[in-house]
């Protein structure tokens, strides 16, 4: 029997070390969720502006939820 560390293991067989990274597209609701009470909060005195960056900020809220799903049954489909 051949040991791990015998050269004539061919280089597919080897273990190899991934990084493995945060999936930081599924943490990045922990940025926007705390911006929507900030904008309302902050844009009291200016309720149009106020206004426009909050439903901005939640239609791009929306916007990523559906990139995350669709590209999740993407990959289940497949």
């Amino acid at each position: 029997m051949a040991s791990r560390t015998d050269p004539q293991i061919p280089n597919e067989q080897k273990v190899l070390r991934t990084r493995k990274q945060p999936p930081f597209m599924m943490l990045l609701p922990l940025v926007y969720a705390p911006v929507l009470p900030l904008i309302r909060i902050s844009l009291r005195h200016n309720p149009v502006v106020r206004d426009r960056l909050f439903y901005g900020v939640l239609a791009g809220a929306f916007a990523h939820g559906l990139y995350l799903i669709s590209e999740l049954y993407d990959v289940e489909s497949k």
